[in-house]
C-alpha cells in the first residue's frame, strides 16, 4: 500500500464538521485520494437501513399537509421554545418509516421521551429522530421530504 500525503488541517476540518453537523462520518474524494473520517455516536441517533426511501419520495406531496397547521409564519418563532425538538445535522426529514407508511407521529399525539418522530437521511444514513421529552406533539414545523438545516426546529412537544 503506497504511502498518501495528508493534509493535516482538512483532517481537522473533516473532524470539526463532524463534530459540527453531528455526523457519523464523513468521505473526501479527489482523483485517486479518498479520506474518510469516522467517529463512534453515543446517543440514541441510529442507522435505520430498513427505511431506504426512494430519491423519488422527496418531492411526493405528503399525504398530510395538515399537520403543519398552526405553525406560525416564522418557524424561527419556535427555535428558543423550551419544548422544541431541533435537528441534530443538515439532511432531507422523512415523517414516516418509508413511502405509504403512516407518520411517525400526528399534531396530537402523545409521545413519551425517545420514541421515534421522524427520519433525517444525511449522507445516505438514516438516523431516527427520537423525542428529547415525553409530553402532547402540539406543532410539527416542517413537511415530508423537506430538506432542513443543523439547529432548525422540527417539532414542538409540550
Amino acid at each position: 500500500m503506497s504511502k498518501m500525503n495528508v493534509d493535516k488541517d482538512l483532517l481537522r476540518d473533516l473532524a470539526e464538521l463532524l463534530n459540527d453537523t453531528d455526523l457519523s462520518e464523513i468521505e473526501v474524494t479527489d482523483g485517486e485520494k479518498r479520506i474518510k473520517v469516522s467517529r463512534s455516536i453515543n446517543h440514541i441517533t441510529a442507522s435505520v437501513p430498513s427505511a431506504t426511501v426512494p430519491a423519488t419520495a422527496a418531492i411526493a406531496p405528503t399525504a398530510q399537509p395538515a399537520a403543519v397547521e398552526n405553525a406560525p409564519t416564522e418557524q424561527n418563532d419556535f427555535a428558543n421554545h423550551p419544548g422544541a425538538v431541533t435537528s441534530p445535522m443538515v439532511g432531507t426529514v422523512y415523517l414516516a418509516p418509508e413511502p405509504g407508511a403512516d407518520d411517525f407521529i400526528s399534531v396530537g399525539d402523545k409521545v413519551t421521551s425517545g420514541q421515534t418522530l421522524m427520519i433525517v437521511e444525511a449522507m445516505k444514513v438514516m438516523n431516527q429522530i427520537p423525542a428529547t421529552k415525553s409530553g402532547v406533539v402540539k406543532h410539527i414545523l416542517i413537511e415530508n421530504g423537506q430538506p432542513i438545516e443543523f439547529g432548525e426546529p422540527l417539532v414542538i412537544i409540550e
